[in-house]
């Protein structure tokens, strides 16, 4: 048995080792949960013997070694004290709410699966801090500390909540908060903090939300790893939340909104948020400055986006994300430039989710648009024949969704034969009483159309040069009723 565990057990055997003065205080204050204040600031790192208590003192407090007072609630409430050795009640039941505020522990307190009521560990230093598998009936606060080390919380159950608002948290090189499989029933908040060292939540429960309002956090690999996490409520990583490296929420499900509204994602040459996978009821991504870093939000399923052109980053994965609302009245161009981003070239999905809810919002002009872009960034991953033809389609139809492009082409070459054959008359190639009246605008319909409608064509055969300005016009007529039907029947394939 380790030494701090046998004092403590000395300590529940009735064999209590002599008190200082200041412990003897604490011991008097617990039994009616009155505070005991040995100083309004924390105190030093050495000396101060008369504010110094050990660590064993108070676990022997916690788990029961002194009697209640009836009529009272008892309490280890304690102010201005320096901790000595190690705060240790791992897998025991604390019965009463401990509260420390600017105090110093020397060592990280072990609440490794003990199961206790509520603690408040405010203003305070210490070097980490111990509550894998902890269990608590109220909240666990650790706002305004300074921690110098790792806070472990896998697999703990904070049934009032989550509080590490105003800290100063350093874990260079390491996981700075380690709570994978959290489960806190009643919010989760880190406000305006500072933290150094990835935070890892990966398959945490917050069923009260997460929010993250005004603080910054460090990590060169990761600064919040949350994949598979589940936020009931509201994300808010917004209002001076800045994160210097990536965010990662593979997987995650979040019931309410997830915000970055007035944050900053910075991760340059790395993927500043990955959101792929995810469930978002609503994301709200308009930062203060231009996102620094990749975006991934592929084969997600978000009900609501609202963003912005401006702060998008120029390597941006949409394939598979499916959308019901864009809010904001679109702009021509912009979603478009939105969706032809993906580092690794064209992608139609983005393409036909984006036309999709431009019909649905009644700009069918748009969503021809989108469509047409559709087929000219896929002709950049053609074979030589097939982008020939592409753009043969751009060029005549429009992919069939500009058809008036062909009626375009086919008033202009009517209008040259016209005028050529006006001037150069065909000759005849039947008997007078077998052959109809020529007429020039007749003849020309007749060679571009592809069956022989007026019998202009097999009644007279052009002569010199306008030979070949006829066979051009039969040629092109081919090439147009060929195009055209090819890009009416691609638009009215179902999707």
């Amino acid at each position: 048995m380790p030494d701090s565990l046998a004092s403590v057990a000395a300590w529940l055997g009735g064999r209590r080792p002599r008190l200082t003065r200041a412990e003897q205080r604490l011991w008097d204050a617990y039994p009616t949960g009155t505070l005991v204040s040995l100083g309004d600031e924390r105190p030093p790192t050495s000396g101060s013997p008369g504010r110094t208590i050990r660590a064993e003192v108070i676990s022997a407090l916690l788990l029961g070694a002194c009697e209640p007072k009836p009529g009272h609630v008892p309490a280890v409430r304690l102010r201005g004290a320096r901790i000595n050795g190690m705060l240790n009640v791992s897998g025991g039941e604390v019965g009463c709410e401990l509260r420390l505020e600017r105090c110093l522990l020397e060592k990280a307190p072990d609440f490794s699966n003990a199961r206790a009521r509520q603690m408040r560990l405010n203003a305070c230093r210490l070097p980490g801090f111990d509550g894998g598998g902890l269990q608590t009936e109220g909240y666990l606060s650790l706002s305004e500390s300074l921690i110098e080390g790792e806070v472990r919380l896998m697999r703990a159950s904070l049934s009032g909540g989550f509080r590490m608002n105003d800290v100063r948290l350093s874990n260079p090189g390491g996981h700075a908060l380690s709570a994978g499989g959290l489960t806190v029933d009643a919010g989760a908040f880190i406000r305006n903090s500072d933290i150094t060292g990835g935070m890892r939540l990966t398959g945490a429960r917050m069923t009260g939300g997460f929010f993250l309002y005004g603080t910054t956090l460090r990590d060169q690999d990761c600064v919040l790893d949350g994949d598979n996490m589940i936020v009931q409520d509201r994300m808010e990583c917004s209002a001076g939340f800045t994160a210097e490296g990536p965010v990662r929420l593979r997987g995650a499900r979040i019931d309410g909104t997830l915000s970055f509204d007035q944050g900053a994602l910075r991760a340059p040459d790395r993927r500043a948020l990955h959101l792929s996978h995810a469930n978002v009821k609503e994301l709200i991504l308009i930062p203060r400055e231009p996102i620094q870093g990749e975006v991934t939000l592929g084969y997600s399923r978000i009900d609501v986006i609202l963003d912005r052109p401006d702060v998008w980053p120029e390597r941006l994965r949409l394939n598979g994300l499916v959308y019901e609302t864009l809010r904001g009245e679109p702009e021509e161009g912009q979603r478009l430039d939105w969706i032809s981003r993906d580092p690794h070239g064209f992608r139609p999905q983005p393409y036909e989710q984006l036309a999709s809810w431009l019909r649905r919002i009644g700009r069918d002009d748009l969503a021809r648009k989108c469509q047409l872009a559709k087929q000219r960034a896929r002709r950049r991953q053609l074979g030589r024949i097939s982008r020939a033809w592409s753009v043969l389609l751009d060029w005549t139809v429009g992919y069939g969704y500009r058809p008036w492009i062909a009626a375009v082409w086919l008033i202009v070459l009517v209008a040259v034969g016209t005028v050529v054959f006006s001037v150069d008359h065909p000759r005849t190639i039947k008997q007078p009483d077998e052959r109809p009246h020529f007429h020039a605008l007749i003849y020309t319909l007749d060679l571009m159309l592809p069956i022989e409608t007026f019998g202009q064509r097999s009644a007279w055969d052009p002569i010199g040069w306008s030979r070949w300005l006829a066979w051009t016009l039969t040629g092109t007529g081919w090439i147009l009723a060929t195009a055209l039907i090819s890009g009416v029947a691609r638009v009215l394939r179902p999707s």
